[in-house]
């Protein structure tokens, strides 16, 4: 799976990667900031867990973030 975005940067000079991605949307991005802060700070796992689970789907899909 390739990490380079499909899309160009929404801001000029700045390479593209997910955040310059989600500038194209600016709604989209504070709904996705909500929805990102609301996952890590709620729930029924443990931090541990969830942090783990992301290093695992970022080595699983080779994600250079």
């Amino acid at each position: 799976m390739s990490t380079t975005p499909r899309l160009p940067s929404a801001i000029e000079g700045q390479p593209a990667h997910f955040g310059t991605l989600l500038a194209h949307h600016p709604a989209l991005a504070m709904g996705f900031g909500g929805m990102y802060g609301t996952f890590w700070s709620e729930g029924v796992l443990d931090h541990p867990t969830k942090e783990a689970t992301r290093l695992r789907n970022a080595r699983i899909t080779d994600c250079g973030y």
